[in-house]
């Protein structure tokens, strides 16, 4: 088996109305710690749990890893590039709808599917 050290995990949220899903958020106790309102998107936290708030900007929800950062989005010396986590999955039989340009090093990203239709966004910053 191989291993896959996949990043912070986070849940984008496509939203109808950033303003009311960023106020219910924060009845939860979440905070803003990233993002831009003008351009329709926030980052909400609580503790290690992050929320992605997007209005208009995809229409599912999104399962989010991010190889290389940890839960405060700073960078990670030792973590799994998503070039290699792309190389696992595909070991596996693993189908991806997007994948990372393998012959590229830093940002990049892969979608996959989970069994429900679900997209699974693998996305490194770093």
């Amino acid at each position: 088996m191989i291993d896959m050290r996949l990043g912070v995990f986070s849940v984008s949220l496509s939203v109808k109305d950033l303003q009311a899903s960023r106020a219910f958020y924060e009845q939860l106790g979440f905070e803003v710690f990233g993002g831009d309102e003008a351009k329709h998107y926030l980052i909400m936290k609580n503790g290690d749990s992050l929320i992605g708030l997007f209005q208009g900007l995809f229409e599912q929800n999104i399962l989010t890893f991010n190889p290389g950062w940890d839960a405060n989005a700073q960078p990670l010396d030792d973590f799994d590039d998503v070039r290699a986590i792309q190389k696992a999955l595909k070991t596996k039989g693993v189908e991806l709808t997007r994948e990372a340009d393998e012959a590229t090093e830093g940002p990049a990203s892969l979608v996959l599917l989970d069994p429900d239709g679900n997209p699974v966004l693998i996305d490194q910053h770093v």
